[in-house]
């Protein structure tokens, strides 16, 4: 059976990835599976279980927790998926794209090739954007801003991608 399109859309928070993701979701009448909506209530309750705070999405706690885990149903559910329908699977991935070979684990996983895009634009702009949305999850980003700028995804992946500046 052929495999439907696997894209995978990365980049910082603030630059875009949700919005991309959905309107790429709906070119192709296909499925969206972005990291900050597939699993957040489990992540949320997880974190509150542990005594830790739940809005928490930018600690080394939680990142040992449930980082693995979030890419992991991610993962699963588009495997799920392929078969059927195109998928478009949306999260920062910033560890992936510093290792060159992530591609290739990608289509050894799935059996097709991913289009990757990478997304980017000016941090002010992120920082607005951010701002704007209001959400809980990111006010350690703004609280300290210029660890968060340092912990973003490389300014270029170790690979090859679709580059989108937003």
């Amino acid at each position: 059976m052929t495999k439907h399109p696997l894209h995978i859309v990365t980049g910082a928070a603030g630059v875009g990835k949700t919005t991309f993701g959905r309107e790429l979701a709906s070119k192709l009448s296909g499925v969206l599976l972005d990291s900050d909506t597939v699993t957040e209530p489990v992540v949320r309750a997880g974190l509150a279980a542990a005594g830790l705070e739940p809005t928490d999405r930018d600690s080394p706690e939680y990142k040992r927790l449930f980082r693995n885990a979030v890419y992991e149903c991610l993962y699963q559910t588009a495997s799920d998926n392929l078969d059927h329908i195109s998928v478009v699977v949306v999260g920062p991935f910033t560890r992936e794209l510093g290792d060159s070979s992530w591609p290739k684990q990608i289509f050894e996983r799935f059996g097709v090739e991913p289009t990757i895009w990478f997304l980017t634009c000016d941090d002010e702009v992120r920082r607005q954007r951010i701002k704007s949305r209001g959400n809980p999850r990111d006010q350690a980003k703004l609280i300290d801003w210029s660890r968060h700028v340092s912990d973003a995804p490389p300014a270029k992946p170790a690979f090859q991608t679709r580059n989108v500046e937003t």
